[in-house]
């Protein structure tokens, strides 16, 4: 005699229905339910025994104690150690004596350039190509000097830095100010564009005669009579294509007029000696050190 088979019940609905569809209430499978509990128990030992909880200055510290950032510190303090010999030999360094490929020289340039990174490519770039008002570091092109010394020296104390009295410091007249007629600036602009490849083609060729007058008058003591510039004073060299804030008649016009004042911090005090020296050889083999 056979079996009458058992018709399969569905089981009972959530209650919801949308366009007469209608949702069944299945259980979870209890595996999938006991995880998910041991889930909940989990976060709840993790948020008690690591910092989790905000406060109003920090949060829990977790009853293991511990902390990234005590790890981090950790690992800062081995390598200062594992390098402390290193920094001591480059904080009084003579750079010009730096043997290539030394392990000195290495260390110098990879924590000159990891320096370079934190503090000076917000203005030089972060391939050192400069911005408008700050240097390219990759040409030939240095307002005080492209030796590993004169770089030393400028990073060390800054220009016109007023938080060292031994800044590199010069400054140009702002000529408009009572100066030179807007008549003479308009000439001198004229001779100063004539001078580099960059503007010559722009240049307004009827003024540039009465302009070398001007400029022999007032210009040629910082930028030299044949217009290449003294780095002694950090005067730029106006005959080649480089013209650090723009090389328009306009923007030309308005640093004649108003002139710039450009400065950069003194490092030395805020970056250890070891930096300083790290830096200064980074920037210096980076293709337009001298």
């Amino acid at each position: 005699m056979s079996k009458k088979p058992v018709e399969k019940k569905d089981p009972g609905t959530t209650g919801h229905e949308w366009d007469g569809i209608q949702e069944f209430n299945n259980p979870l499978p209890r595996w999938w339910v006991w995880v998910f509990y041991l889930t909940i128990v989990w976060g709840l030992w993790y948020s008690i025994a690591y910092p989790a909880w905000p406060l109003i200055k920090g949060a829990t510290a977790g009853y293991l104690g511990f902390s990234t950032r005590a790890e981090v510190a950790e690992d800062i303090e081995r390598f200062k150690g594992m390098n402390a010999e290193l920094e001591t030999q480059l904080a009084s360094a003579d750079l010009t004596a730096l043997e290539q490929g030394s392990d000195l020289h290495n260390y110098a340039i990879q924590s000159g350039r990891a320096t370079f990174a934190t503090w000076c490519s917000q203005c030089h770039g972060s391939g050192a190509a400069g911005n408008v008002g700050y240097p390219n570091l990759l040409d030939n092109d240095w307002l005080w000097g492209g030796s590993v010394e004169d770089i030393q020296l400028t990073v060390a104390h800054g220009i016109r830095s007023d938080e060292d009295e031994d800044t590199r410091y010069s400054e140009m007249p702002a000529f408009g100010d009572d100066y030179l007629s807007d008549e003479e600036i308009a000439q001198v602009v004229a001779y100063a564009m004539s001078l580099s490849p960059v503007t010559k083609d722009a240049a307004d060729m009827s003024l540039v005669e009465a302009g070398a007058v001007v400029y022999e008058d007032n210009c040629s003591s910082c930028h030299m009579e044949d217009g290449t510039g003294d780095r002694a004073q950090g005067a730029p060299n106006l005959t080649d294509a480089i013209w650090l804030y723009g090389d328009d008649k306009a923007t030309i016009t308005d640093i004649v007029a108003t002139g710039p004042y450009g400065v950069m911090p003194a490092w030395k005090g805020k970056l250890t000696d070891a930096q300083v020296n790290a830096v200064s050889a980074y920037i210096h083999q980076l293709g337009g050190g001298e």
